[in-house]
């Protein structure tokens, strides 16, 4: 249900339940309240990734190109879940959503109809990694409510138990809020999780930090050479995501030439 515009303002529906839907002439958006958009979906190209953080974390298959099992924590717009079915062609996705009322949007987000290669399970993100018998090649997580990044997303506990969800050499993709208090904890516990093989990544507004973490080498193999598109993504996909590509090579870069510098320091 949509809000009503006052000024240019949208004014939430008092009497609505959330999650609630902003349309503008161009794009249509998700909101748990007016202060932030969870999902943005352009009207006319709706496979499209609108929010840079989201092209962040796609750009995971530069560093994972032959994965095939896919999972995502918190459905949202769908818009991870649109681009992985449409661009991923080899690939299947689980996205697990805890709220049904936002997976009850998701013919307005037009997100397609579950089949061989997509299933839209409604569950507790927390609970699905810790009982789940699959082992993920990439497991991707954006899932924020009304009051942020719920805790049990955050714990230790959870990024532990995602390292044990994935395979021997998958990779853990997560979209942190970057201004939050409680960012560098997080970055922290992911790290331990993973024996500190973690990357992250800001996006272009700073409001967005997007942190790789792989159970295997994923990170530790990939070069600063030419870019290529992966073989099992699309044209098209490849052309949507060349710039994010690029910004994952420069922050690998970079993160190799201060370890480079750590390691010269005499003791």
């Amino acid at each position: 249900m949509a809000g009503r515009h006052r000024g240019g303002r949208l004014i939430p529906p008092t009497d609505a339940p959330q999650p609630y839907v902003r349309e503008d002439l161009d794009a249509r958006s998700l909101h748990f309240s007016s202060a932030a958009i969870q999902s943005r979906m352009d009207i006319r190209r709706p496979d499209a990734l609108a929010l840079d953080y989201t092209r962040t974390m796609m750009a995971w298959p530069m560093l994972r190109p032959a994965a095939r099992a896919l999972a995502l924590i918190g459905l949202g717009g769908g818009s991870i879940a649109k681009f992985c079915h449409r661009h991923l062609a080899h690939a299947s996705l689980v996205a697990v959503e805890i709220d049904p009322r936002v997976i009850a949007l998701r013919d307005t987000f037009r997100v397609p109809p579950d089949d061989a290669r997509l299933r839209v399970v409604e569950a507790d993100g927390a609970r699905f990694v810790a009982e789940t018998t699959e082992r993920f090649d990439v497991l991707m997580v954006d899932a924020f409510d009304a009051a942020g990044l719920p805790p049990a997303l955050g714990s230790q506990r959870f990024y532990d138990d995602c390292f044990d969800a994935l395979a021997a050499d998958g990779l853990l993709v997560v979209n942190l809020h970057a201004g939050d208090p409680q960012h560098g904890t997080w970055v922290e516990r992911i790290a331990r999780s993973f024996g500190g093989r973690v990357l992250s990544v800001g996006d272009r507004d700073g409001t967005n930090s997007v942190t790789f973490a792989a159970r295997g080498d994923a990170l530790a193999q990939a070069g600063g050479g030419a870019l290529r598109r992966p073989a099992n993504l699309s044209d098209a996909g490849w052309k949507e995501l060349r710039g994010a590509f690029s910004r994952v090579t420069n922050a690998l870069v970079a993160q190799g030439a201060s370890d480079a510098r750590v390691s010269d320091e005499p003791a």
